[in-house]
């Protein structure tokens, strides 16, 4: 059965190709994305074009994770047309770059609202709808920065990152005896394919930004070539979407709850397992081992 698709930050990067990728496989997807008939309007035209040659149901929605208005009027659509949602995928994020002392409390906050606060938003909406259902799935796409190798100058995403992926843990507990899955999709540093550092956040103290340069001089570049380097050939942006892609389509009751894409191996796959593992025995201790594996309705 095809799976009626909402993804969030669909404009470009890993939104857009899994966008494309969940609809190569058959089904019916919407890319969300802000301003779709303004400065989004070409990416908009893309996936038109992309649906017309490979003759896929691929549908761009306005969807501004940031405006409760927007997100409720996309979803409503979605249910008006379909009745029903089958899986929801938290891709929207922003990054900001330099040292963390140089943002201000309120750039911190609009970072959260974005990479954390926006799955709230999306989930009030979404969820009720899975948890009439009986079933669904829910894709968190995390960051590897969440548990591996950090270098600095990155420190308000990594933290955005990190309240999500926490947030997510949670979700996946609290969502089992509804038979909704989770899947925290962890992507390791790609350079390329994404814009997410062509496009990244700069501190608004510029004085404070200009003495940590006298101390850290070229720490940006050096981090990005440094990144650059150690992926190997190959290491392309499609392979997290190709990974959602595989997930969404396993049978229910069998999705991971966490994989990794990590080309660089940044050491966050290896310290995953070990958290997991606790999660797995500290709930199986309290009783809980229930909440480990979602059972959707019927099955």
């Amino acid at each position: 059965m095809s799976n009626i698709v909402v993804i969030t930050g669909a404009s470009s990067g890993f939104g857009a190709l899994t966008a494309r990728a969940l609809a190569d496989t058959g089904n019916t997807v919407y890319a969300g994305m802000r301003e779709t008939s303004g400065r989004n309007a070409p990416q908009v035209q893309a996936a038109a074009d992309y649906a017309k040659e490979h003759g896929v149901d691929l549908r761009s929605i306005e969807l501004d994770v940031n405006s409760d208005d927007s997100v409720d009027s996309a979803i409503k659509q979605v249910i008006e047309e379909h009745g029903r949602i089958d899986v929801v995928i938290h891709n929207a994020g922003h990054m900001v770059t330099g040292p963390a002392e140089a943002f201000t409390p309120e750039q911190f906050a609009e970072l959260y609202d974005i990479n954390v606060l926006s799955t709230q938003r999306v989930n009030r909406v979404v969820l009720p709808h899975l948890r009439e259902a009986g079933r669904g799935l829910v894709v968190w796409v995390s960051s590897s920065s969440v548990k591996g190798g950090t270098p600095p100058y990155l420190a308000p995403y990594f933290a955005a990152k990190a309240a999500m992926d926490s947030l997510a843990v949670s979700y996946a507990g609290e969502l089992a005896r509804w038979g909704v899955e989770t899947s925290i999709v962890v992507p390791g540093s790609f350079t390329s394919g994404t814009n997410h550092f062509a496009h990244s956040g700069h501190p608004a103290d510029g004085a404070v930004e200009a003495e940590y340069e006298t101390k850290y001089p070229g720490l940006l570049q050096q981090v990005s070539q440094k990144l650059a380097a150690l992926a190997p050939q190959g290491a392309e942006a499609s392979l997290v979407s190709d990974e959602i892609a595989r997930i969404v389509a396993l049978p229910e009751g069998e999705r991971p709850y966490r994989v990794h894409i990590d080309p660089a191996n940044d050491g966050s796959e290896e310290v995953s397992k070990v958290a997991d593992r606790i999660r797995r025995e500290f709930l199986t201790r309290i009783d809980l081992a229930d909440l480990l594996t979602a059972h959707p309705a019927g099955k």
